[in-house]
């Protein structure tokens, strides 16, 4: 089993969307010592295979040298798998292209659309700075993946996203926008949970026809999920100590959303703390109550083996406490229930000749669900 710890560098950052909640910026910056310090804490901590995400706030701004020796020294860990990096890719330049080639790293950043909606949410000039360096990425072989976030805002414009992210073959998540523990700024811009599940709904109809164009990850995996029974993604996944995080000065957190909040530090790479020693903290115990809450009163619903109650940082953020599921719960089950619908019914029509994957589908025909399910 692959275990995640994301490195947070900083999180400063030099963009300003108006619906952000994860960057400050204040003066800090990790020192290439806390990578030292990540390395000796991982040598014994667990022997499973370790994948590495660099996010923020803005990772760039930690530099090339920084990467030069992160990237070296992480890849030489015995457990070592694999590094991602989640950027707006404003400083990305033709060193650092080579740099995460050579070392393999998957690259994703976020644009919310076509320009008119993207700049609406991100800030004037956002998406030509992005798509600028992205087709230099797609020049020199790097590629790129992208998050899409809908917002209150956006979700009016459902056709025109599909449409942008489809016809330029860009693979991505989605997001819905949500409220923050950190301010009011991004209140406004909360996706209802009945119009992702719509959405999602909706983009499912289009993508079962586009499945040889690009990908749409979330139904990817809601697909895979469904099937296997298990989460097969971070948000549908039981995630507390799969995942973990170290801030710009060692600090240990559940995840990347929890950076900078005190209440939700697990430890610090400095003290090469056990898998133990996190589990006594009171941060470990906040958590359980989301589990244990998920377990108590999500056991009669017919999804929670994979949903998992969603992602337990949407649910503190959402209800202020770590007793309740994740606010979009609605459009996990209305999604999931599509797709369950939808298998169910292949099953029964294939259960004399059998499902055929992988077959050649005719021009304006729609994949089938399993199809999506077992998709490469």
């Amino acid at each position: 089993m692959t275990f995640h710890v994301m490195i947070i560098p900083t999180l400063n950052c030099p963009s300003n969307c108006k619906y952000c909640w994860g960057s400050e910026n204040k003066n800090e910056m990790m020192d290439l010592d806390i990578i030292d310090e990540i390395c000796n804490w991982l040598e014994d901590f667990r022997d499973d295979k370790v994948h590495f995400t660099f996010h923020g706030g803005e990772p760039l701004l930690a530099g090339y040298g920084f990467y030069e020796e992160a990237l070296e020294k992480l890849s030489k860990l015995d457990n070592f798998e694999g590094f991602s990096l989640q950027s707006n890719i404003w400083l990305l330049n033709d060193d650092l292209i080579e740099l995460f080639k050579k070392y393999n790293v998957i690259v994703s950043t976020s644009i919310d659309g076509p320009k008119e909606i993207n700049d609406f949410q991100r800030g004037e000039g956002y998406f030509d700075k992005t798509m600028k360096k992205f087709q230099r990425a797609k020049e020199m072989g790097l590629n790129i993946n992208f998050v899409l976030t809908i917002t209150d805002y956006s979700k009016d414009y459902s056709d025109e996203l599909y449409e942008f992210f489809k016809t330029e073959q860009m693979n991505l998540k989605i997001h819905a926008a949500l409220p923050s523990l950190r301010g009011d700024n991004a209140d406004p811009w909360a996706l209802d949970q009945e119009e992702h599940g719509k959405l999602l709904i909706e983009w499912l109809d289009k993508y079962l026809y586009d499945l040889d164009k690009f990908s749409v990850m979330d139904l990817d995996h809601i697909c895979k999920s469904t099937l296997r029974r298990r989460g097969t993604l971070c948000t549908f996944a039981d995630c507390i100590g799969t995942t973990l995080a170290v801030g710009f000065d060692g600090s240990i957190y559940p995840c990347y959303r929890f950076v900078g909040m005190p209440d939700y530090i697990l430890g610090n790479v400095k003290t090469n703390p056990s898998f133990d020693d996190l589990k006594e903290s009171e941060s470990w115990t906040k958590l359980q109550e989301f589990r244990e809450y998920v377990n108590e009163n999500c056991k009669t619903c017919k999804y929670v083996k994979y949903c998992e109650g969603g992602c337990p940082y949407n649910a503190i953020v959402a209800y202020k406490t770590t007793k309740a599921v994740d606010p979009q719960c609605t459009a996990y089950k209305m999604i999931f229930g599509e797709v369950s619908k939808r298998m169910n019914k292949e099953f029964m029509k294939n259960a004399m000749g059998g499902f055929q994957a992988g077959r050649t589908k005719k021009e304006n025909e729609a994949f089938s669900i399993m199809d999506l399910a077992m998709k490469p």
